[in-house]
């Protein structure tokens, strides 16, 4: 996490900066390691570290895992237009996808349509009947596009749903 947005950079102080940046390069270092990383004793380093739990800043902690060895290397792009944008149609969608585990990211847009979805399957059979069964078949969806990724030039996760 390179970049903190002006709200929580007036509200983080250099020692939280830099807290956040280094569990985002290596989430699994310990307390000691923070520590002494960030330049304050442990019991201080500690104390901080829990309060930026307790604030939000830091949503949990996972381990990542690499979809291309786990046989999911093919992502498309879906934009999603619903036949209503009411908020019950738009939090009965919401609510459907959140269950579908091939839809990594679904984002609410302001434009000509909807939402987009970023889909990860294994292959592009996967991927159709994915679309065409489950996508197509969500709550007031009228109509999809797909853009299928030829190769990721940059990923960044910030956040996710699971918290450990």
């Amino acid at each position: 996490m390179e970049n903190i947005g002006p709200k929580a950079q007036s509200e983080l102080d250099r020692f939280d900066s830099a807290i956040l940046r280094a569990l985002a390069q290596d989430g699994r270092m310990t307390v000691t390691d923070l520590a002494q990383r960030i330049g304050l004793s442990k019991s201080p380093a500690q104390a901080r570290l829990r309060r930026l739990e307790a604030e939000g800043y830091i949503l949990g902690y996972r381990a990542m895992l690499n979809p291309i060895r786990l046989g999911l290397d093919h992502v498309a792009f879906v934009e999603v237009r619903l036949s209503d944008t009411r908020e019950p149609a738009l939090q009965a969608f919401n609510a459907a996808v959140r269950k579908i585990p091939e839809i990594e990211q679904a984002h609410m847009i302001a434009g000509n349509f909807d939402y987009l979805l970023k889909v990860r399957t294994a292959d592009m059979s996967s991927y159709r009947r994915v679309l065409g069964e489950v996508i197509s078949a969500l709550p007031y969806v009228s109509a999809t596009s797909s853009f299928v990724a030829m190769e990721a030039v940059k990923e960044a996760v910030l956040a996710s749903d699971t918290q450990t």
